[in-house]
């Protein structure tokens, strides 16, 4: 008797389609928006991800690295900052209405012959929290900040300027204060190299600050590796060593997530400079318009780019050398290079960085080695750095016009007219690529 013969046909059509759908898995994820797609378990953001390097891509160290550490700049400036002087008067923290009068016959303060005392301790009141949306960590805090001036906005309306793209990974300092600047009656100003000296003299005169640090996620969330985020400070204590913090992904816990603390989530003074050093110590301050010479005495010298850009260098200079195996501080040298026009200086910091080794996120949220490479011609490095922050997602309008910049300066036009228009449709407040773009059209 003739046995029957089986058909594999379907069997081997199955197995062909799994086979497909493994292939194309990871193509498949990128198409979902990350939004929803963090919503998944982490094994799935893997494979959409790939096997990400934990590491930017490195450079070989400069042979002059330690050279980097000398004054070989012009000189610090000599001019100093000055105020037009204002009777002012420590706060408990909450700002007066209008500015309290002291007796005329007593001089006013100048931040060179008499600094300004610090209370050890102070505590800003009224501020309403609000978790942060996927990615939406700058337009939260900004929010947040807001509320302290009576402003009832959500982080969707702050989103809105800030980042017109919901998946917009990063939204800078600059950004934030040109929000406050120019859509509300209040104002801001973002500056670098700050120190918990300035921070808690803002904050003993009711100026609430939003400070720019790194993150390594606690515990089950571990798996997310370094990002960049905000915190809003809302009070400090010299006796306790630390601060309360309004954050917008952990809330006022030590659990992202809740809220269990009503005055806030405490961060040492010895965690926050870590984590604060790698963004170069940038903080955003707030405050009134009849504020602002008060606010220019606190922060004294420092209100001046050039002079900010000198003192950080040489802050940077002294840590690099303290911890030469600490990238950031490299990489804060090679910033304060950069702003300073020292492009082949900044370049070589930035090489020395890069050789120790920086979180594969960094140009997320800083881009002074694009800016260094680009003056000094190095474009194939431009497009290489660019390339691995753009590895899974291109949600990042600065990396994409740096990218198109060492296109059209290698001669690539078309590739230069893609990235550029990609920003520029990415942000259209983004205006660097848009007039790159108009001047290449």
């Amino acid at each position: 008797m003739r046995q029957k013969r089986r058909n594999y046909t379907p069997l081997l059509v199955f197995l062909f389609l799994v086979s497909l759908l493994i292939w194309q898995l990871p193509t498949l994820l990128r198409a979902i928006p990350s939004r929803y797609l963090q919503r998944g378990p982490s094994f799935l953001q893997t494979i959409a991800r790939g096997e990400q390097n934990p590491l930017l891509p490195t450079a070989a160290a400069p042979q002059n690295a330690a050279a980097l550490l000398l004054p070989t700049i012009t000189p610090f400036p000599t001019h100093t900052f000055t105020p037009t002087p204002t009777p002012f008067i420590l706060t408990t923290g909450e700002p007066p209405a209008t500015p309290t009068p002291i007796p005329t016959n007593t001089p006013a303060p100048t931040p060179t012959a008499t600094p300004i005392p610090i209370q050890g301790q102070a505590r800003l009141e009224g501020f309403i929290h609000q978790f942060q949306d996927w990615n939406n960590c700058g337009p939260a805090t900004l929010a947040m900040t807001l509320s302290y001036y009576g402003l009832r906005l959500n982080q969707t309306e702050t989103a809105a300027f800030l980042k017109p793209s919901i998946e917009d990974r990063n939204v800078t300092p600059a950004e934030m204060a040109a929000y406050v600047n120019s859509q509300t009656q209040f104002q801001a100003i973002d500056r670098a190299n700050g120190d918990l000296d300035t921070l808690r003299r803002l904050l003993d005169h009711g100026f609430p600050v939003i400070v720019e640090i790194g993150l390594d996620p606690p515990g089950e969330y571990a798996w997310m590796e370094w990002y960049g985020h905000y915190l809003l400070v809302v009070a400090y204590d010299d006796a306790q060593g630390q601060i309360w913090t309004y954050d917008s992904w952990f809330g006022t816990s030590e659990v992202p997530g809740e809220n269990k603390h009503p005055f806030g989530r405490i961060v040492t003074y010895e965690n926050l400079d870590s984590y604060w050093s790698q963004f170069n110590r940038n903080y955003i301050a707030l405050y009134r318009p009849e504020e602002e010479t008060i606010l220019q005495t606190i922060i004294g010298p420092n209100m001046d780019d050039e002079v900010m850009w000198h003192n950080a260098l040489a802050h940077s200079q002294q840590e690099a050398a303290a911890q030469p195996e600490n990238g950031f501080y490299w990489f804060n040298l090679g910033t304060a290079y950069v702003n300073l026009g020292q492009y082949s200086l900044a370049a070589d910091a930035y090489d020395q960085a890069r050789s120790l080794g920086l979180p594969w996120r960094m140009l997320w949220y800083q881009f002074g080695p694009y800016e260094a490479y680009y003056q000094v011609g190095r474009y194939e490095d431009m497009i290489t750095l660019a390339n691995a922050t753009l590895n899974v997602y291109e949600y990042f309008e600065e990396t994409l016009y740096y990218r198109g910049l060492a296109h059209l300066a290698l001669g690539n036009v078309a590739a230069a007219q893609r990235d550029l228009s990609k920003a520029a449709a990415f942000n259209p407040n983004f205006t660097p690529a848009i007039e790159a773009l108009a001047r290449l059209n």
